[in-house]
This record gives C-alpha cells, structure tokens and sequence, in this order.
C-alpha cells in the first residue's frame, strides 16, 4: 500500500514539486516549519499529511492557488480556494477596478489577461494591436498571445519580431518551468512556430525589448509592464494579469495620444 501511494499519491506530489523548486527536503522541512523526518515520510508514504501541513508546505513551494487546490485533493481533502467568474457577485468590485484601471491608461493600451492568452477585458486603445488582423483571429475570446505573434495578426507589422518574439515565448517557457503544463507548452511551442530565428548578440536586450509596430499613423515604439494579484485568495483573479504598454519614446506618446482623438476617448 505504501508504495502505491509513494508512486501517485500526495508524497510523490510533493518529492516532484520539491524537486522542480531545487530544494533539499531538510531546506523545505525548514521553510515549512517541520522536521527532515516528518517530510521524507510524507514523501515516501509512510505518514499521511495532515491539511495544516500541507497548505504550509504548498505556501513554502511557492505553489499556485490551482496548484495548492489539487494537492489537498491528492490527500483527500476539500479545496482552499475558490474559483468565481469575473461576473459573479464575488468578483464584481474586482471587475469595476480593473475596468476603471483600463480606462484610466488611456491613450496608452492596457489589457487583462487570463492563462493561455485569453483576453478577458481591454480598453479602446488595443485597436492598434488588431489593427489589419485576420478576423478569424479577433472572434471572441480574442487570444492576445497568438494574436501577437501570428502572421495574419500582429507579427507582420511588428519591425523587430525575431528579437521581440523571442522575449514572449521565454516568458512562457519561464512560467512553464514555475508550474509544468503540458497544454502551456503545446500552446508556447505553436506560437514559437510563427517566429524566424532571431541571431543573439550584443544588441539583444532581454527582458526589456520594446515592441516596434507598424500602424497606419507611423511606427510605434511600446514597453510592457505586467500587474498580477499576488494576494488573491480567489483562483480565478490569482491567475489574471493586467498587460500595459507604455510609449518608449514622445513620438509614440503623440502618436497614441492622436488615435485616441480620432476616437473620441481623449476631449
């Protein structure tokens, strides 16, 4: 019986999890508040945890709220955390905060975004991202991520998209390497299909590439910041991210700031 729950119980959970994290099981038993012992009975099948540990050994693994969730579940136990729709009575005041943020970055583009590039809201200034798009590509639920990087999207406008690609599909592998997924990396290794190779070298930026688009008023220059709800409590919201882009230069400003006139967001 032990071995069979050492090989797909919570024990092995655990050994795997402890792995990813590099940790050794006497650091882990140290950020967990318990002993090297208790924890390689845990992990062999020998104990079986209670729900206290396992939510402070979930917590020290740096866990997601899902993840968290289905390793209570391994052991038996009811979940922590709840998942609620944007649109449910739980979520409302998030949502009209979140809708007010959007409106707030006006003229600039400002997004939110659930896993796998699902865009849930956005303000009126992401009409420069769908811009001459596929439309097959803009039916609702938009996916920004393959809209981005597509080439009937955004990637034939985007002047430096081996280099400013690669930057996205690194984010992805690095989330992947977080929480393994295996439909993450199906997804990261179709939208790493759409890009030509980009040579590395000394003018290779990293994390800070800006994004170079083409548009029909002239070139934009754009950075990214990424806003996530690192005290959620609600999976859902714990796996949004709030997506703004900001002007690189005062001629993107002017830009941006013109588009929204000719909208009628800016009076």
């Amino acid at each position: 019986m032990s071995s069979t729950l050492e090989q797909t119980g919570v024990g092995a959970e655990l050994r795997r999890w402890r792995r990813a994290r590099r940790l050794s099981q006497l650091e882990l038993a140290a950020l967990a508040d318990t002993t090297q012992r208790h924890l390689s009975f845990l992990e062999s099948g020998r104990s079986q945890p209670g729900r206290a540990i396992l939510i402070r050994l979930a917590e020290s693994l740096r866990l997601s709220l899902r993840e968290r969730n289905d390793l209570l579940a391994r052991a038996g136990y009811a979940p922590v955390f709840a998942e609620s729709g944007l649109d449910e009575t739980a979520l409302r005041p998030v949502r009209a905060a979140l809708e007010q943020i959007l409106c707030g970055h006006l003229p600039y583009p400002a997004l939110v975004v659930a896993p796998y590039g699902r865009v849930v809201a956005a303000n009126d200034a992401v009409e420069v991202f769908t811009e001459g798009a596929d439309p097959e590509l803009l039916v609702p639920p938009v996916n920004m991520l393959r809209l981005m990087l597509h080439p009937d999207g955004m990637a034939r406008r985007v002047r430096n998209l081996p280099e400013w690609g690669r930057h996205v599909i690194e984010n992805l592998r690095a989330q992947a390497r977080r929480s393994p997924d295996p439909r993450l990396d199906a997804f990261t290794e179709e939208l790493a299909g759409y890009l030509p190779r980009a040579p590395i070298g000394p003018d290779h930026l990293g994390f800070s590439v800006p994004l170079r688009l083409a548009s029909a008023d002239g070139e934009l220059r754009l950075i990214t910041t990424l806003t996530s709800f690192a005290t959620a409590t609600d999976i859902t919201l714990a796996e949004l991210h709030l997506e703004a882009f900001l002007p690189a230069d005062e001629a993107t400003a002017e830009l941006l700031r013109v588009r929204a006139e000719r909208r009628g967001n800016l009076r």
